[in-house]
């Protein structure tokens, strides 16, 4: 299994509960201090490789992959998880600078990670799982990562109809409110990174002829007093 985005929130805490179905897993993302970290906490380089990656970078990506096939000569699973959150301001008042590295990474990082991924999981029968949002299934005013979610959810209806009849199962991961490094203070009745990883060993462990197309994950409203 590679996964972008590995070194902290949900792609950590994925890599954690994928290493104990067994995966070997190739670990990607910008902090190769974070990456070694988890590499030695699960198991070491029989079990993991860590790849310094800035998934805007198709070079860098194309090097990710070439790095995962050399360690482990195949790839089944790709969890394209590597994401950005926006900026305060709305459409009105944003900063545009934070809106494109956003966008770089939430929209054209994970394009990029499908298309240099798709050669290894046609071989292998594959498994590409996008990190969506329930943001991009509803209109947030002035919310422009919102957008790039929305983006997200049709790079996920587009490749999977591509790649129909390929055998490669393509599935959309949802999250509402993910209590993450995203934010400076914890949010309250927010779901835990292994809510949302538990989605993804659900949809990556179904039978072969099971696709699951979208899990939604949300947090269970606060029960009233």
């Amino acid at each position: 299994m590679l996964i972008t985005g590995a070194s902290s929130g949900i792609g950590a805490e994925t890599a954690r509960h994928a290493a104990r179905e067994g995966y070997r897993l190739a670990l990607a993302g910008r902090s190769a201090e974070r990456l070694e970290a988890l590499v030695q906490e699960l198991g070491g380089a029989g079990r993991a490789i860590a790849i310094r990656c800035d998934v805007t970078d198709n070079g860098e990506q194309k090097a990710m992959v070439a790095r995962t096939l050399e360690a482990f000569g195949r790839i089944d699973v790709v969890f394209a998880n590597a994401g950005r959150p926006g900026a305060p301001g709305g459409f009105s008042g944003a900063d545009p600078d934070v809106w494109r590295d956003m966008l770089l990474v939430n929209v054209h990082g994970v394009a990029l990670t499908a298309q240099n991924t798709l050669p290894a999981l046609r071989e292998s029968r594959g498994h590409l799982v996008l990190t969506g949002s329930a943001a991009g299934r509803v209109t947030i005013p002035g919310s422009m990562y919102s957008a790039s979610k929305w983006a997200v959810t049709a790079i996920g209806y587009g490749v999977r109809e591509e790649l129909r009849g390929s055998g490669i199962r393509v599935t959309l991961i949802e999250p509402g409110m993910v209590d993450t490094p995203f934010f400076d203070q914890p949010p309250e009745n927010a779901l835990a990174p292994a809510d949302v990883a538990r989605s993804v060993i659900y949809a990556v462990s179904q039978p072969e002829h099971v696709d699951v197309n979208e899990i939604l994950v949300r947090p269970r409203p606060a029960v009233e007093s």
